[in-house]
């Protein structure tokens, strides 16, 4: 008789073993599924940021401000479809410059695209505050300006497409007496979060 409860106490126990170890495969096979297909943010670094006017005593009336920045696609396998994508400048919080960069595109795998802009006849129209620190950390020989680049993307995963993500990437950049970039500020990378 104990044996006969015996036997039927290990084979409850094989099958709930059996069960437990299949829904852990089941588990693994789907995490590894998972992360094999999941998009990577696209990863993006400042090159070049040049004010030209930027040692007149007027500040950046009727400047304008080029700049480079690339936009690399990590994934292997999923391209990443652009929006239209647009920049903006700022000097702390006050935006002083727009402009449109690219009309919609398709970034294929494993590739960088260098993002060129230009914002012509920037005006900084700083009041109170603002006016008296952007002249001060002028003459001490760096202005930080924060370039935000706006698109809309869509990863295109294999054989469907994921959902729009808007996307906000921000560069701080630090510009010498010269208007030109600071070494130190030169291929950074640039904070993308998505909203």
């Amino acid at each position: 008789m104990a044996a006969v409860h015996l036997g039927k106490y290990c084979r409850g126990f094989t099958k709930l073993l059996t069960i437990f170890l299949s829904i852990l495969l089941l588990g693994t096979i789907l995490l590894i599924l998972w992360l094999s297909l999941r998009p990577h943010r696209p990863t993006f670094h400042i090159i070049d940021f040049t004010v030209p006017g930027f040692a007149q005593p007027s500040g950046l009336n009727d400047s304008r401000i080029t700049f480079n920045v690339t936009a690399r696609n990590t994934n292997k396998h999923n391209g990443i479809y652009y929006d239209s994508v647009a920049g903006l400048v700022f000097y702390k919080d006050q935006q002083i410059g727009w402009t449109p960069l690219m009309e919609p595109f398709l970034q294929g795998p494993k590739t960088t695209t260098m993002l060129y802009g230009k914002f012509c006849a920037v005006k900084l129209t700083v009041t109170g505050k603002r006016w008296p620190e952007f002249i001060n950390a002028r003459k001490q020989g760096k202005v930080v300006f924060r370039l935000q680049i706006t698109s809309v993307i869509k990863y295109k995963i294999r054989i469907w497409d994921a959902k729009h993500h808007k996307m906000h990437v921000n560069c701080d950049v630090g510009v010498g007496p010269k208007g030109s970039i600071l070494p130190a500020w030169k291929n950074k990378k640039c904070h993308a979060h998505f909203g």
